[in-house]
C-alpha cells in the first residue's frame, strides 16, 4: 500500500435538539448509586452539600446529556468515567470537567481519583457502573424506546441482513423506519429523503446509542430494526433500551478473543431474550431460527417464541419454506408457510439457503410487529445489501461477489451457496484473509472451509492491525493445507495484488468472491486505515485485465506455480 491514511476519530453521534435538565440524585436512585460519598483516600478535600440528597426538579444539579468519551463532553454532560482493561475513564476526567461536564458516574476506584475527589461536581458511585450506564442515559434522554417499536436482531451471522430486510419490509409499509448496524445507520421517513446518522460501533455505547434513538423520536421514526452484538449485551450498550421483538438468527464460532467459550457466547445473545445482566430487559416478543442446536436451546428458554426453520428435515417450527427455486442470476423464490395457514410467495434478490433463513426470520420478526407478511414480501423483492453477497458486475463474463464473511461458518455458508449458483463445470475462486487482534482459533477453521470448497484459494490479508500479516496468513495455509480433497491454494499478501489475480484466472461462468471485508471501506494495518474497498477493487481489476480472460496457468498446494 502506498500513502499514510491516518485514522479518523470515530464520529461524535447527532443528539436531540432538545433535552429536559434530569435531576442528579434521581439519576442516582433510578441507578442504586451513592452520591457524593467519602472515598478511602478523599481525606478533608470539599464535598458537595447535602442539599443534593433530595430531589430538585430544576436545581442546580441537573444534566442534559451524557457520554463515556472526555473528547465528546458538551456543557452539563454526565461523564460516564468506566474502568477499563488498561486505563480507567476517570483518568480523564480532568479533560470532561474542563469540557463542562456536569456530573461524573464512576466506581469507587475512579471516585478516588484527584481530579474528581477535588471536584465539586456530583459524582455517582456504583461497583458496576458500566451495568448502570445505559438506564441512566434512557433516563436522560428521556426513554426514547418507550416511544418506538425497537425490532433488535442478534447472531453470529445474518443480523445486517436481517435488519436490512426488517427496513425494507417497514419502509414497504410505509412506516417511518430507522436502521441501526454494522454498515449503516440511518432514517427514512415517508416524505422526506433518507438521512444517514453518524455510528461507531455495529451498536453503539450507550449513551450514543440512547442519544440516537431520542434524534430518531424528534424525527418521527415509530420503528427501528437494529442489529444488536453479543458485545452490546456484555457491555451494557443496551441497557435501557425495550425491545418489542428480539430475534437470533443462528450461533458458530466468533468473538472467542472476547467470550471464553461458546457457551459464555451464547449466554451473551441470550440476554436479548431474557438471560439478564447488564441491565438488559427481555424483548416483549421473540423469534428464533431453531436450524442450529443453539436455537433451539434458546427456543426452550422462551416458551412463548415464534419458531423459524428453513430446514424440510428440521424441527417443527412456526415459520417454515416450502418450494424454493435458486435461479441462475442469484434470485430465490420460496414460499414461507407461517401461522394460521399463511402461504406467501417471496421473491428474495440473494442467493444462498442460509438467506431464505434469514429473510423467514425477517417475516416473521415483521409479522409480530403488525406488517402484513405480503407487504414485507414486497419490501425484500427490491432488497440490496451492501458487503452482503454483493455482486460486482463490471463486463466480465463471470459472476463477481463480495461478502462480509469473516468466521468459519460463514465462509462454508457463502461457498457453498456460490456453488449451486454456478453450472458443474464451472470454478469456485475464492479470495481471503482474516482480521489481526482477534479470534485466532478460527483463523486454519477458515482455511480449511475455503479450501475445500473453493477451486482455486488465494490467501491474503485482511485487516491485520497490529499483528504480523504473514503469521495471521501462516495458520490460515496451516488449515487451507490440511484438506487434501480442497483445491488449490496461494498465498499473496497484498490484497490489491491477490484480487488481481483471482480474476486473471477466472474463466466464463466461474464465480470469484472476495470474502471477509464486505462492506469496508478501509484496511487497517499497524493503526493506519488506508482506503481500500472490495468491490472497486474487484471491478478494477476487471477493467485491467478487460474484463477477466482467464489463464490455464495453475498452481500446486504449496502457492508456487506450474
Amino acid at each position: 500500500m502506498t500513502g499514510r491514511h491516518h485514522r479518523a476519530p470515530d464520529p461524535l453521534p447527532d443528539r436531540p435538539t432538545t433535552v429536559r435538565p434530569v435531576d442528579v440524585a434521581l439519576l442516582a436512585r433510578l441507578a442504586g448509586a451513592e452520591l457524593n460519598p467519602r472515598t478511602a483516600g478523599a481525606g478533608p478535600g470539599p464535598l458537595l452539600d447535602d442539599a443534593l440528597a433530595p430531589a430538585s426538579p430544576g436545581g442546580p444539579y441537573t444534566v442534559t446529556g451524557a457520554t463515556l468519551r472526555a473528547g465528546a463532553v458538551r456543557p452539563g454532560d454526565l461523564f460516564a468515567a468506566l474502568p477499563g482493561a488498561r486505563v480507567h475513564g476517570a483518568d480523564y476526567a480532568g479533560q470532561a470537567i474542563a469540557a463542562g461536564a456536569a456530573a461524573i458516574l464512576t466506581d469507587a476506584a475512579g471516585a478516588d481519583r484527584a481530579e474528581i475527589r477535588h471536584s465539586r461536581l456530583p459524582v455517582l458511585v456504583h461497583p458496576a457502573p458500566r451495568e448502570v450506564l445505559g438506564p441512566v442515559s434512557a433516563a436522560i434522554y428521556g426513554e426514547p424506546t418507550a416511544r418506538l417499536r425497537i425490532l433488535g436482531v442478534t447472531g453470529t451471522s445474518g443480523k445486517t441482513t436481517v435488519a436490512h430486510l426488517l427496513e425494507a419490509g417497514l419502509v414497504a409499509a410505509g412506516r417511518a423506519t430507522g436502521l441501526l448496524g454494522t454498515v449503516r445507520t440511518r432514517v427514512q421517513v415517508p416524505g422526506a429523503p433518507s438521512r444517514a446518522l453518524p455510528s461507531a460501533f455495529t451498536t453503539p455505547e450507550a449513551p450514543d446509542l440512547q442519544a440516537l434513538f431520542a434524534v430518531m423520536v424528534e424525527e418521527g421514526v415509530t420503528d427501528v430494526a437494529m442489529e444488536v452484538s453479543s458485545h452490546a449485551l456484555s457491555l451494557g450498550r443496551v441497557g435501557g433500551s425495550r425491545f418489542a421483538v428480539g430475534a437470533f438468527t443462528n450461533l458458530s464460532q466468533d468473538h472467542l478473543d472476547f467470550h471464553p467459550t461458546m457457551a459464555d457466547y451464547f449466554e451473551a445473545k441470550a440476554r436479548l431474550f431474557g438471560g439478564g445482566g447488564a441491565g438488559v430487559e427481555a424483548s416483549r416478543h421473540a423469534v428464533v431460527c431453531v436450524d442450529d442446536e443453539w436455537g433451539r436451546q434458546l427456543a426452550t428458554r422462551r416458551p412463548d417464541a415464534v419458531t423459524v426453520s428453513s430446514n424440510p428435515d428440521g424441527p417443527h417450527a412456526s415459520w417454515t419454506v416450502r418450494d424454493l427455486v435458486a435461479h441462475p442470476d442469484g434470485t430465490q423464490t420460496f414460499t414461507a408457510v407461517g401461522p394460521g395457514g399463511l402461504a406467501q410467495p417471496v421473491t428474495l434478490p440473494l442467493p444462498g439457503h442460509y438467506n431464505v433463513a434469514n429473510a423467514l426470520v425477517a417475516l416473521a420478526v415483521l409479522d409480530a410487529d403488525g406488517i402484513d407478511p405480503a407487504t414485507a414480501a414486497e419490501g425484500f423483492a427490491r432488497l440490496s445489501v451492501p458487503g452482503r453477497m454483493q455482486k460486482v458486475e463490471a463486463g466480465q463474463p463471470w459472476l463477481g461477489v463480495v461478502d462480509y464473511a469473516h468466521k468459519p461458518a460463514a465462509v462454508a455458508a457463502l461457498l457453498d451457496a456460490l456453488r449451486h449458483q454456478v453450472e458443474p463445470s464451472a470454478r469456485v475462486i475464492t479470495v481471503l484473509g482474516c482480521g489481526g487482534d482477534r479470534d485466532t482459533g478460527k483463523r486454519p477453521l477458515m482455511g480449511a472451509a475455503a479450501a475445500i470448497r473453493s477451486d482455486l484459494l488465494v490467501v491474503t490479508d485482511d485487516n491485520p492491525r497490529s499483528e504480523d500479516p504473514a503469521a495471521i496468513r501462516a495458520a490460515m495455509l496451516e488449515g487451507a493445507h490440511g484438506e487434501p480433497a480442497g483445491g488449490d491454494v496461494v498465498e499473496i499478501g497484498d490484497r490489491r495484488a491477490a484480487i488481481e489475480y483471482a480474476v486473471a484466472h477466472a474463466r466464463p461462468g466461474d464465480a470469484v468472491v472476495v470474502a471477509g471485508k464486505g462492506h469496508e471501506t478501509g484496511q487497517e494495518i499497524r493503526g493506519v486505515k488506508h482506503p481500500f474497498d472490495d468491490a472497486d477493487e474487484l471491478a478494477a481489476a476487471v477493467a485491467a485485465t478487460g474484463a477477466g480472460g482467464g489463464t490455464n496457468e495453475q498452481v500446486d498446494r504449496s502457492g508456487s506455480r506450474r
